[in-house]
């Protein structure tokens, strides 16, 4: 199952907001923050912990990644010796 994620840098860190099967996983940097259950959701709950982060309302303004699953990503990045593991 392809993953989705949204990425704001800021002042005071990098915060995510990441599909993680039916839930969305709000992180601040490595810091999970919470679980929720749509990605809205997820930023409102950062907004509400990170006032001074100045998050933006909506996540129109969010850079949007969509992803392969994390083990097809792990074999493109290893070496093509790797390739049999």
């Amino acid at each position: 199952m392809p993953t989705t994620q949204y990425v704001f840098p800021s002042k005071v860190g990098l915060f995510r907001i990441v599909q993680h099967g039916r839930r969305w996983r709000a992180l601040h940097d490595r810091l999970e923050c919470g679980r929720h259950d749509s990605a809205e959701d997820a930023l409102a709950a950062l907004r509400h912990a990170w006032p001074q982060a100045r998050l933006p309302l909506t996540l129109d303004a969010w850079r949007r990644h969509a992803e392969a699953p994390l083990a097809h990503v792990s074999r493109v990045l290893l070496p093509r010796w790797c390739a049999a593991y």
